[in-house]
């Protein structure tokens, strides 16, 4: 059987879903605070190597881990599940099988712990002031 990223379409389709979901979370009321001081090139590329590495793909994710990206953002639970409802929308825009769909999420689906700080269904939470970016692309 061939690997998941094989049968997502490649990179240019992971890139293309990316920059699709990328745009729904800006224009997504719950969410988009989180990412209002955010280097959205730097979002995507991390995104997309993310993506095309736990999919099986030849990339290498080189961004900070999980824990560390989030910590201090203050990412309710209920923000969590908006982002994942926008990358499903996302998938199901580009056609992307259940089972496709299944397997990523599956994938990415474990690091909703070291994402979620606030057991909470609230979305629209403000990134608090104390919250650091990470570095900008060279």
């Amino acid at each position: 059987m061939a690997s998941l990223f094989d049968r997502l379409g490649g990179q240019d389709a992971i890139t293309a879903v990316v920059d699709d979901f990328v745009g729904r979370c800006a224009s997504d009321g719950r969410i988009n605070g989180k990412f209002a001081r955010s280097d959205i090139p730097r979002v995507k590329r991390m995104l997309v190597d993310q993506v095309c590495e736990a999919s099986g793909g030849p990339c290498t994710y080189t961004g900070r881990n999980m824990k560390e990206t989030h910590f201090g953002m203050g990412v309710t639970a209920g923000e969590f599940d908006a982002l994942v409802e926008d990358l499903v929308a996302s998938l199901n825009h580009f056609n992307v099988g259940e089972t496709e769909q299944g397997e990523l999420l599956g994938v990415l689906g474990p690091m909703k712990g070291d994402i979620v700080e606030v057991e909470s269904t609230e979305t629209g939470t403000p990134l608090p002031d104390t919250y650091q970016t990470a570095p900008a692309l060279s």
